[in-house]
């Protein structure tokens, strides 16, 4: 029996972009897409069933580079750090179908974790959702990073125990994969304000995460300066 496998994407796009000048969610390429439009379309083309979207700093203007179908969560803690919109935007994942799911892989109670509703790019309630089995998470300031790299992060295999991570020339990048047994205790991780410039890296690290190779498709730079 063929089990169908269920993947949510994250784009983490809530920064200042203090180097840069202004937000990375503002961000156009040289032919003006959005920046925020690639990275939904990596995920997208990874096979993502939906993809959720991230926003802190200039979030109201941001919103409308959001392309249709995208959800939408305003992180207000933005200015923290990595973790806070990590967190949001996990947490939303969870709160449209995935709590339960996410809990039991755990055998614990879902964590209190605030969760900011998710809504499309209009502000309108999204629709509940089946538990996706993981979430490929990237960030907003990739726009060269190819859909190819995204695949093959995805390639190894979907499950709920899943903990994949491109890296390039050993570094580590993005996208990382986490399936949904991670959730509840990244979580609970996330918000301790000792985490909340290094993001899901020490938590990476500490369960053996697998490292995916992607050096031949792209260098994985993203992009800090104008």
């Amino acid at each position: 029996m063929t089990i169908e496998r269920r993947l949510s994407g994250i784009v983490l796009a809530a920064g200042a972009g203090s180097r840069m000048g202004r937000p990375k969610a503002l961000m156009r390429d040289g032919a003006g897409n959005p920046w925020v439009q690639s990275a939904v379309e990596l995920l997208r083309g990874a096979g993502c069933d939906d993809v959720t979207v991230v926003l802190g700093a200039a979030a109201a203007e941001a919103r409308g580079l959001v392309p249709a179908g995208a959800l939408v969560v305003e992180v207000p803690d933005w200015a923290t750090g990595q973790a806070a919109s990590l967190r949001a935007g996990l947490a939303a994942v969870v709160a449209r179908g995935g709590e339960a799911a996410a809990a039991d892989a755990r055998g614990e109670a879902a964590p209190a974790a605030p969760a900011p509703a998710p809504a499309d790019a209009r502000g309108e309630a999204a629709p509940a959702a089946p538990a996706p089995d993981a979430v490929l998470i990237t960030l907003v300031d990739l726009p060269e990073l190819p859909v190819s790299v995204a695949q093959r992060v995805v390639d190894g295999g979907l499950g709920p125990g899943i903990l994949r991570q491109a890296v390039f020339g050993g570094r580590p990048g993005h996208p990382v994969l986490i399936g949904r047994d991670h959730w509840p205790a990244l979580l609970a991780q996330l918000a301790a304000p000792s985490e909340a410039d290094r993001g899901a890296r020490p938590y990476l690290v500490a369960h053996g995460v697998t490292a995916v190779e992607c050096a031949d498709l792209s260098p994985g730079d993203d992009v800090d300066t104008p």
